[in-house]
């Protein structure tokens, strides 16, 4: 587990009930800082749910998420946001009737006040060419290609500049050449310093990107480590059992 001193983020014994229904199942482990944290597993084992939970869009019926020391368990989601975390969608979300630059621009408007001058528009360019979309600025969103569409959604949760920043399955439904792409882009990202908590199935990403990985399964943490050794864990294995696609990939882990 990260050093404690040295923690971006804690989570302790978070629960998240609706219901008789136990979604998170009294989770901890600590994020680093500079760290890309891998938040893996099934599908339905609660890794969307522990996202919301981090950035405020639920609240933990039990435990609490500290941000540099400071419980944001039971903040708004724009206090956390302020407070520097940002997040991408399993479904893109953008503002279909604003051009690329504005859908940028408008979250960097929110994120720190800059009013609609230059100094917005600058730094909207600016991340625009940092994931790959220089000179698309006037384009419509709805004419964009679906990685394109990502790295729009990419560079609006960059535009809060965040110390923490959440991938919820950003690399989901691309084709190889595409993953290829994102991957590397990621790794850009990740290279300037970035906090990452990265939620994917791709596992190649998992094994490329991430320094730790914590694995979920029914809500709980079943297993936590490097993504070698997480990938090669029995429990972890049994897990994924009956997805055949996932099991021949956590197959070839040591591969």
């Amino acid at each position: 587990m990260a050093d404690a001193g040295a923690a971006a983020m804690a989570v302790n014994g978070v629960t998240k009930r609706f219901g008789g229904l136990v979604a998170v199942d009294n989770m901890s482990f600590q994020l680093a800082r500079n760290e890309v944290l891998g938040l893996i597993g099934p599908n339905g084992s609660g890794k969307t749910t522990m996202l919301n939970l981090i950035s405020g869009a639920l609240k933990p019926s039990a435990g609490t998420i500290l941000l540099e020391g400071e419980d944001i368990s039971a903040s708004a989601p724009s206090r956390i946001a302020t407070r520097g975390v940002a997040r991408t969608f399993q479904i893109v979300r953008m503002v279909p009737t604003l051009a690329v630059l504005y859908n940028v621009a408008a979250r960097g408007a929110f994120a720190h006040g800059r009013g609609w001058g230059r100094e917005l528009r600058e730094h909207a360019l600016g991340l625009l060419q940092r994931v790959g979309l220089q000179g698309a600025g006037d384009a419509s969103v709805a004419t964009l290609t679906y990685i394109d569409q990502k790295r729009v959604e990419l560079a609006r949760a960059l535009a809060a500049e965040p110390k923490i920043l959440l991938l919820d399955e950003w690399l989901a439904g691309l084709n190889p050449t595409e993953l290829r792409t994102g991957i590397a882009l990621i790794e850009k990202i990740r290279a300037e310093g970035r906090t990452i908590v990265i939620v994917e199935h791709v596992m190649d990403a998992i094994r490329s990107l991430c320094d730790r990985c914590v694995v979920m399964n029914s809500g709980a943490k079943i297993a936590e480590g490097t993504p070698r050794e997480v990938l090669a864990d029995a429990e972890v294995i049994r897990a994924y059992l009956g997805d055949d696609d996932l099991g021949d990939d956590l197959g070839a882990a040591d591969a």
